[in-house]
């Protein structure tokens, strides 16, 4: 299950490495080449609150698996892509892929081993996440320069396949609990989590790519 989080985290980061790559490639701007990774970003963060209930009812390990097989398949969609748009697209899908495994890991963690037992795979889970915020620009620049951007993408492949043979065979069905969704509560925290994330990404999609400044009552050049 740490190999699907360390994807996650990777994808979030290794992208800005390949965007002149990607903007040549497809003869993108600037501000169409930001949405490759900010569509990622919100498709990702947005349904949080509802994969996160859907592994309680559905079960931890089932869920998980979907989330890695969506993921590992829009990866290689992303590879292939044939246009900006196509890639944006494929990268809302891999974002949605993420989001239904990235809270099955804590869980599982948490519902597997007994209180006195999590200090070493919360200490594992931890560190992966600090590991992948270093490894992503790193990999995306090796990947890049020697095989072109689609490999950072490709890469995924083999590596969700052996993720999911290894959760299917080493991870136990835990118990399912049938909770009932809060679907106004929901929603309305989905729509400000949205809000927040695009607030973040999106200022020069928002429209204020050409807002200057001012410094000492002159606008910056």
């Amino acid at each position: 299950m740490i190999i699907g989080f360390f994807m996650i985290l990777v994808d979030s980061t290794i992208v800005t490495i390949a965007m002149p790559h990607i903007m040549s490639a497809f003869g993108a701007d600037l501000n169409n080449v930001i949405w490759v990774t900010s569509a990622y970003l919100l498709a990702h963060a947005v349904p949080l609150l509802i994969t996160g209930r859907m592994g309680d009812r559905l079960g931890l390990k089932t869920v998980f698996i979907a989330g890695l097989f969506v993921f590992t398949a829009s990866s290689l969609w992303c590879a292939l892509a044939g246009s900006i748009e196509m890639l944006i697209l494929a990268r809302v899908v891999q974002g949605l892929g993420a989001a239904l495994m990235a809270p099955q890991t804590m869980a599982v963690i948490m519902r597997t081993f007994p209180p006195e037992r999590r200090g070493a795979p919360m200490g594992l889970w931890g560190s992966v996440a600090g590991l992948a915020m270093l490894v992503g620009p790193l990999l995306g620049g090796f990947l890049v320069d020697a095989f072109g951007w689609e490999w950072i993408f490709f890469i995924n492949v083999p590596v969700g396949i052996a993720g999911m043979v290894l959760v299917a065979v080493n991870v136990s069905k835990l118990e399912t609990h049938s909770h009932s969704f809060d679907w106004l509560g929901v929603a309305l925290s989905a729509l400000g989590l949205f809000l927040i994330v695009f607030g973040i990404q999106g200022p020069r999609l928002a429209g204020f790519a050409s807002f200057k400044p001012l410094v000492k009552g002159r606008s910056t050049p």
